[in-house]
């Protein structure tokens, strides 16, 4: 990806691109689009059935990034209001039924500052975060999408979250080094419990890491009946996850659910560019 500030600069740029693209996919072609301003990332999570119709899941927020990856997830999120909810869902519906899609999916829309929300992207798949959604409309997509392929129709409803839920991503990275990848064996693994705290891992104490793929390890899920009771807990679940042997992203969580601006719920893509990764 490239952005331009200023028509100057546009050939270099693209030029630039257009062999980065040909030689890491053998095509050379571009999109142009829109830069969005101070963009909030948040996806809709759909399904849709063979008889052409869809329903939405409501949003999750997912704007705490690092080189455009995922670090943590939420919903509802903090700055989506019930017009903007309903707009959105209706137009992730819309473009669904459109294409007659089938199964779960997610419509990824950039929302800028005045509210306005831009199409990104579909991910025609089960996402890493599904279970936030999950959690808070007691909706299971796994058991969704087969009844789908097995010809089954969707309810027809939308639903809306009932609770508040928030995943963290935990990477093999270490975050004060620029998360540089951390592969090793796993000496040491504990890990968190308790209502509304989920884990969804592969490893285990002797597990070894290699250096060959994604970095995530594990998601550390929890859910509560506000965003400040989800932060309160997700703070005393990382404090109970124990991963020895390696580098983790958990002291960065850590940081965060302590981090006034992040917990205020105002932040964009672009929050983590200038946060203090020192005595990670």
């Amino acid at each position: 990806m490239r952005l331009v500030n200023d028509e100057s600069e546009f050939q270099r740029h693209w030029d630039d691109a257009r062999q980065e693209a040909g030689a890491a996919f053998g095509n050379p072609e571009l999109y142009l689009e829109k830069f969005v301003e101070e963009p909030r990332h948040v996806e809709i999570q759909i399904v849709g059935d063979s008889n052409g119709r869809a329903c939405h899941l409501s949003e999750r927020d997912c704007s705490i990034q690092r080189r455009h990856q995922k670090l943590i997830e939420e919903t509802p999120s903090p700055v989506v209001d019930d017009d903007l909810r309903e707009r959105m869902g209706q137009a992730a519906i819309k473009g669904a039924e459109a294409i007659g899609y089938e199964g779960a999916g997610t419509v990824e829309f950039l929302v800028d500052k005045n509210g306005e929300f831009y199409f990104m992207e579909m991910n025609t798949r089960i996402q890493v975060e599904h279970p936030i959604t999950e959690a808070v409309t007691d909706f299971d997509l796994i058991k969704e999408q087969i009844k789908v392929a097995a010809g089954e129709p969707i309810s027809g409803q939308n639903y809306y979250p009932k609770l508040f839920a928030m995943e963290c991503r935990i990477n093999a990275e270490d975050a004060g080094k620029g998360f540089r990848p951390s592969p090793g064996t796993i000496s040491h693994l504990h890990l968190p419990g308790g209502h509304g705290v989920r884990v969804d891992t592969h490893v285990y104490s002797g597990y070894t890491i290699p250096p060959h793929y994604d970095s995530m390890i594990a998601k550390l899920i929890v859910s509560g009946q506000s965003r400040e009771e989800v932060l309160v807990r997700m703070k005393r679940a990382l404090q109970e996850f124990e991963i020895g042997g390696i580098k983790t992203t958990i002291p960065l969580h850590l940081r965060l659910m302590d981090d006034e601006g992040f917990k205020s719920g105002i932040f964009t893509t672009k929050y983590l560019d200038d946060f203090d990764f020192s005595g990670l």
